[in-house]
């Protein structure tokens, strides 16, 4: 086995392991809006634009995944989502 093969080999394995999350933001009957678009802004520092497609997104199909990472990134951002009276959780 040449140097090329072990390190490319090593390479997808650590690739497979890494896990990512999703914040999953969910419809409610409560929140405006434009509480959702600038609470996305704010909280996972969407665009305006994306902020208003994901909005639109649970409003039509009841949920949409906002923001994907690792769990202790999203961890601090799905809580200021929570915090702001929105519906989300971490899958």
């Amino acid at each position: 086995m040449s140097t090329k093969e072990k390190i490319q080999e090593e390479i997808e394995v650590l690739t497979e392991e890494q896990k990512n999350n999703e914040i999953v933001l969910f419809n409610d009957e409560v929140n405006t809006f434009d509480h959702v678009i600038e609470t996305l802004v704010y909280a996972c520092e969407h665009t305006p634009i994306q902020a208003e497609q994901c909005a639109w997104i649970v409003h039509y199909k009841g949920k949409c995944t906002v923001k994907t990472g690792s769990y202790e990134e999203l961890e601090p951002r799905c809580s200021l989502l929570l915090d702001a009276g929105l519906s989300a959780e971490i899958v």
